[in-house]
């Protein structure tokens, strides 16, 4: 995005702006989307470490979810703002569908081990920019709800091939 546009969307929707950007992590230069992904891997593995279980589980996934709801209205409101389509500054999505394909992890997380962790982040990154089958589609929907739509299916596409190694291993 130009820093033109940038800033009329920090200033015609400066709480939206704050929001998509995932509190400013989109603005870094380089890669946004894999830094929110991994500030929400790290944000999710501190806030369940000390239990994990269904309750944490629960909460990620409510969380996820809260994310999403609100990044459709937002993301929406600073498209509009900048007047372009889903920019790369935008991160909202990633931090839903990262937490999304975190939800597994949580099961593991009182136990120690980290592999789970780095799966749900090495396949949601995977499915985020690969965007197979009917997930590229999905980012074609008007306004916020196409930002979110295919970081959404993403997340839970690679939250069930997580759950799956989980589980076999």
């Amino acid at each position: 995005m130009s820093r033109t546009k940038l800033k009329a969307a920090w200033r015609r929707r400066p709480a939206a702006t704050l929001l998509a950007t995932g509190a400013g992590i989109g603005m870094l230069p380089a890669a946004p989307g894999t830094w929110a992904s991994a500030a929400t891997l790290v944000l999710a593995w501190v806030l369940v470490r000390g239990g994990g279980g269904s309750t944490a589980a629960l909460a990620l996934l409510g969380g996820a979810l809260a994310a999403g709801a609100v990044g459709v209205l937002a993301s929406g409101r600073v498209e509009d703002a900048c007047g372009l389509k889903d920019p790369g500054e935008i991160v909202i999505d990633e931090i839903a569908g990262q937490a999304l394909a975190s939800v597994p992890c949580v099961w593991k997380a009182a136990s120690g081990p980290v592999w789970p962790w780095i799966v749900s982040f090495a396949l949601f990154r995977l499915f985020d920019v690969w965007k197979p089958g009917p997930i590229r589609k999905l980012q074609d929907l008007p306004g916020g709800v196409g930002v979110i739509a295919d970081d959404v299916a993403a997340g839970v596409a690679a939250g069930l091939l997580t759950y799956g190694l989980v589980r076999i291993l």
